[in-house]
């Protein structure tokens, strides 16, 4: 049997007795401990005059100091610790705060300002809305009148009213200037029936 199975084994007859382990002892110890600092708990030794038993003499054996003021010291040190970290998380939580706050302001001035935006983007859209449809009425209205006047002759006024010939103001995305010389040709030298 190797010594890490002496110390898994049962406590039975192998010449242990009923003793704690030392390892396991020392963990709880320390977890004991970590868990009073992260918790900002520590260890109120100088306000009760007790020591803590995790610092003490536990079952005849000591992991930590043996007399009475080394423990307290080593409490008072565990203690200012606690104390520093909890003027960091204080230090912390009021940055935040202010962070938040900055935060919450800006996105409020965000949205007023996002919202002015929209009402005026929706005042243009509706101008430009407005004038597209005068537009588009006036045009209408001048077609019908130019289709109810049918002089013979005047087909390709009509024709070239109807088409834009100028190439820089064409709003169109295809190329139509084939079109276009097509029917100037057209309409320079119309064809005989």
């Amino acid at each position: 049997m190797d010594d890490f199975d002496m110390l898994n084994a049962p406590a039975a007859g192998n010449g242990v007795g009923s003793e704690e382990d030392p390892a396991a002892a020392f963990l709880a110890q320390q977890e004991s401990e970590i868990a009073g600092i992260e918790n900002d708990e520590g260890f109120s030794i100088l306000d009760s005059g007790e020591v803590p038993s995790s610092l003490g003499d536990s079952n005849g054996e000591s992991n930590g100091p043996s007399d009475a003021y080394a423990a307290i010291s080593n409490a008072d040190r565990l203690q200012a610790e606690p104390e520093s970290l909890r003027k960091w998380r204080e230090e912390q939580r009021e940055r935040l705060e202010l962070l938040d706050a900055n935060s919450r302001t800006q996105e409020s001035e965000w949205k007023e300002k996002a919202k002015v935006e929209l009402e005026e983007w929706h005042a243009r859209q509706n101008e430009q809305l407005e004038k597209t449809k005068t537009n588009n009425r006036a045009a209408e209205e001048a077609m019908i009148s130019d289709l109810d006047e049918n002089n013979p002759g005047t087909e390709w006024e009509r024709v070239a009213r109807l088409c834009d010939f100028n190439p820089k103001s064409s709003k169109q995305a295809k190329d139509v200037s084939r079109m276009r010389s097509v029917l100037i040709s057209l309409k320079q030298s119309p064809l005989v029936r």
